[in-house]
Formats: structure tokens, sequence, C-alpha cells
């Protein structure tokens, strides 16, 4: 994908162009914002763009580095991605090995560590030796939606790209453009994604605009009958991915009820399809208790992350959590 199709982060793409077109392209970066907003595209296209052999501020799509980068068999673009929770020290070693070598085709051997915050205490201290001793001919790219995770001694060595949370309208756009979306349901789908396309496609995909819906009643319900919180737990999925995702979801209504109760401005709301449920509930908790579940939520989903077990997690956070008054 060129640069040009990539959406919403024309900014972060100007420094990047403006890097290679001045010849002073730093030997690491770490781009870094929330999950599906085409940090990893990003990387991928500007991994591209530095070994093109016919332009020197994007790529051509046309010249053999180019084909192979599209084909994913470009011997000088090394993609490193967890193999279940964590990238493994065997793939940091490996790319250190690799690192002594010169491009064997392009101009530059990049190296994309997609969710590097999820290198172990092993694999980060390796990292940071090649890092501490870079080359001219070697570009590391991490990309991580959890910079906090990844420790200062890297973060300090790399050039920082941050990348924006998408605008509703341009979340859209890439979903009517893409996949022909009707206007409408596109527009519902991009208030509910937060900024992100990855999140938009799972919305999609995954009925969490159902998800939402089921939540809402579950507590509204609670109110009145405290002991149908543990209803909750079955709405978060049956693996890993899902119930981190849901509360996610989860966290970011809290933080809606939070923003309401203080600004009384809906459309600062990231969850518009339930903005009249957001305004309900946030009149009946205080302040300092939502605090309370948006920490509990984030508990839940950093055990979660790290492989704790995720029925006794939920059931654990759902009797932790404060809950309305009658609504």
């Amino acid at each position: 994908m060129p640069f040009c199709d990539i959406y919403g982060q024309g900014r972060q793409i100007d420094v990047l162009q403006s890097a290679m077109k001045r010849e002073r392209v730093p030997h690491a970066y770490l781009f870094h914002g929330i999950q599906g907003i085409g940090k990893k595209t990003t990387a991928q296209a500007f991994a591209q763009a530095l070994n093109c052999r016919e332009n020197n501020a994007d790529f051509c799509g046309r010249c053999p580095s180019c084909l192979k980068a599209d084909r994913r068999s470009h011997p000088d673009i090394v993609m490193i991605e967890p193999e279940g929770i964590f990238i493994k020290i065997d793939r940091i070693r490996d790319l250190q090995n690799q690192t002594q070598f010169r491009p064997l085709e392009g101009r530059k051997k990049v190296f994309i560590l997609a969710d590097a915050d999820r290198m172990n205490d092993a694999s980060a201290n390796a990292l940071l030796k090649t890092l501490e001793e870079p080359s001219s001919f070697n570009i590391l790219i991490l990309t991580t939606s959890r910079i906090h995770k990844l420790p200062q001694t890297i973060i300090s060595r790399c050039q920082q790209v941050r990348f924006q949370p998408l605008r509703a309208e341009v979340v859209a756009s890439f979903l009517i453009d893409t996949l022909s979306m009707d206007a409408q349901a596109a527009r519902a789908v991009a208030a509910s994604a937060g900024g992100s396309i990855g999140r938009a496609l799972d919305i999609r995909k995954e009925s969490l605009l159902d998800f939402k819906q089921e939540v809402t009643g579950i507590l509204s319900a609670a109110a009145r009958v405290p002991l149908d919180m543990i209803f909750l737990v079955d709405t978060f999925g049956k693996d890993r991915d899902s119930a981190v995702q849901r509360l996610d979801i989860f966290r970011e209504w809290y933080r809606d009820m939070l923003v309401y109760r203080e600004l009384h401005d809906v459309g600062r709301l990231m969850h518009q399809d339930i903005a009249e449920a957001t305004k309900e509930f946030s009149e009946k908790m205080a302040g300092a208790d939502i605090l309370d579940n948006i920490k509990t939520i984030r508990h839940a989903q950093g055990a979660i992350e790290q492989n704790a077990n995720r029925q006794l997690i939920l059931e654990s956070m759902t009797f932790q959590l404060k809950t309305f008054s009658q609504v």
C-alpha cells in the first residue's frame, strides 16, 4: 500500500518522507498509538519505500524490489511478530545475526517489530544491545499500542512517531471506500471505533455493537438486582483476544461516563451509539467510583494478557465493580 492510500496519518508520513528526501533516516523508529490506526501498515510502506529502486520518497510498485515487498518475499524486509504471547528471544537473536550483514538486494535492511511491547525482559535486553550499536545499513521499526510497557532504555534510543486516533469521518470513509458499506452503517460503526480502523473492522465482524447493548442492559438490570452482574462474565467471549478487546471497549465506556459527567458534552464521547445510556448512567455514579471501575477493568485486561485464567479474572472483576444506583 503506497503512502497516499494510508488513511488519516498525513503528518506522520510527511515526517518519514522528509527524512528520506534529506537522506537522514534514523537507525530506529518507534511507531506508537492505539491499535488499528495504521502503524504496521505504515512501517511496511516505509520499508518498501526505503528499498524502492525508482523513487526516493515513496515506492513505485513496479520495480523488482517493490514487487518482492508486495509478495512479502523481500530478503531485506524482515517482519518479527509475537508467537503466542511474547516475542521470543530466539527471534531477537536471529535479528542480531542478520544485522551483521549488508543488505542482499536493497539499500537498507529493515526490521519491523510488531507489538514490540510483547518482548519479555530477555528479548528486550537483547534488542537493546542492537540499538546501542547501530549500523548505517540497518533500520529498526518498532510498533506498539502500549508504549508504557516498553523499557525507557529502548524508547530513548528510537525516533518516536506518534500515530493519532482517526476522526470518525475518516474511518467511515475507509469502510465505504474499501468495503462498499452503506454510508449510514459505516457512520454507526465508525462512531463506535474509537478512531481505529482495525477496531471498526472487528466491530463489523464480531458484532461488538450488540455486545455494548447487552452490557448496558445487564448493568441496568443489576442496579435493581445486583446478582445479575454475574451475567456480565459471559459477554466477554470465550477466548483471550476476544476478552481483551471487549474489556477495552468496556473500559472506554466508563471513560465516556466520566467525560460526560464532567463536561456534559456528547460530542466528546467515543461510543456514540450508546450515548443515551452513558448520559443516564453517568448521573448514577460518583466520579471516584467510575475511576475505580476503570482501574479494575484495566487490571483484568493486564492479567488476561499475561495468560491468567480468563474465567476467574472476569468473575473477580465483576464482583469488584462498583454498581449503579437505581436506574
